[in-house]
C-alpha cells in the first residue's frame, strides 16, 4: 500500500525488453538504498513492482506484459524521469490517500496553464474510470496523491502547486504526454457492493 506521496524522482539508467516483458533499472537520488530490501515494493509512476536486485544508488524491477498493457511504463526510455514511492510501513504516516499501486489505465494531458505560482493540469481519461472520478475526491496519477477540482464528461482538473512541480515529474508533463491513473479504490468498492445488492 502506498500514500501517493513521492519520495524520490528517479532516472531509468537501463531498460532489458524481453519478449512482452520489460527489466528496469532505476537511479536514486534521496532514497536510501541501504534501506532497501530485495522483494519490497516500490512505487513507480504509481505502479507497484517488485525489487529484483540492489545496486549502488540503483535497484532493478520486473514489469509483466500485463503491467506493461494497463500502464505507460512501456513507454519509458532510457534518462526518462520517474516518481518513486515505498511502500507504506506500519506506523506510517497516510499523507495522501489509500493507493494501491494497481494502476487503473493510462490517461493523457489535455491541457496546462498557469494560475498564479501554480499550475492547473486537465487530464482525459478513458471512459469506464470517468465514473469513478468526482469533485473533491482523490485520485493518484503517476503515483501522485492528488484532489479533483472538476470533472466534465471524460475530463477531470487538478491543481499542482509548485512544492509539487518540484518534487515530482509533473513539472515536464506537457499537452499529449501520457500517465498512469489510479482511482479512488472506495468508489469501486461501493460500486461493486452495489452491483451485489440487486
Amino acid at each position: 500500500m502506498f500514500t501517493g506521496i513521492v519520495e524520490d524522482i528517479g532516472n531509468v539508467s537501463g531498460i532489458k525488453r524481453k519478449q512482452k516483458e520489460s527489466v528496469f533499472t532505476f537511479e536514486v537520488d534521496k532514497i536510501d538504498i541501504g534501506e532497501v530490501e530485495l522483494g519490497e515494493s516500490i512505487a513507480v509512476n504509481g505502479t507497484c513492482l517488485t525489487v529484483t536486485t540492489i545496486g549502488k544508488n540503483k535497484f532493478t524491477v520486473d514489469a509483466s506484459h500485463e503491467t506493461l498493457s494497463k500502464t505507460n511504463l512501456g513507454e519509458l526510455k532510457k534518462g526518462d524521469r520517474v516518481n518513486l514511492e515505498r511502500s507504506l510501513r506500519a506506523g506510517g504516516k497516510l499523507g495522501g490517500h489509500i493507493v494501491n499501486g494497481h494502476v487503473d489505465g493510462v490517461g493523457k494531458v489535455a491541457s496546462r496553464r498557469k494560475r498564479g505560482d501554480s499550475h492547473i493540469f486537465r487530464f482525459s481519461v478513458p471512459k469506464a474510470l470517468a465514473k469513478y472520478i468526482v469533485e473533491k475526491g482523490s485520485v493518484a496519477v503517476d503515483g501522485v496523491s492528488l484532489t479533483v477540482n472538476k470533472v466534465k464528461g471524460k475530463e477531470f482538473t487538478v491543481n499542482i502547486i509548485p512544492y509539487t512541480l518540484d518534487e515530482t515529474i509533473f513539472g515536464g508533463l506537457n499537452k499529449g504526454d501520457t500517465v498512469n491513473i489510479e482511482c479512488d479504490i472506495i468508489g469501486k468498492y461501493v460500486e461493486k457492493f452495489v452491483t451485489l445488492g440487486k
